[in-house]
């Protein structure tokens, strides 16, 4: 029998209810701390991915670096409504650098 896995989205309240329609779990926060309790929650159910946004994972990276290596959840950041902070992006760079061995972005 196959696992129904789950993806969620955490962050302000303007930020992730826009993903609620595209059929996501969505958890509206309010903390760094609420946020932090969120992810330890989800990971211990059939949740696959999380994303996350960028404003509240800057103040995360303990809990990004417990699951960074896993293979559930995968945690992905996400711009949130006041826009990008580039964490996103320098995380990915930074897995393709220790993937191929040179930054080809």
């Amino acid at each position: 029998m196959a696992v129904a896995y789950q993806i969620a989205v955490i962050g302000d309240w303007e930020s992730v209810m826009g993903f609620r329609a595209l059929g996501l779990d969505t958890y509206p926060v309010t903390s760094v701390d609420e946020a932090r309790e969120k992810v330890r929650e989800l990971a211990k159910t059939s949740c696959a991915v999380i994303y996350l946004t960028e404003q509240l994972a800057k103040d995360m990276e303990d809990v990004l670096a417990r699951y960074k290596d896993g293979l559930r959840p995968a945690i992905i950041l996400i711009p949130g409504r006041e826009g990008s902070l580039g964490i996103g992006k320098n995380n990915i760079q930074r897995a393709i650098e220790r993937a191929v061995g040179a930054d080809i972005l």
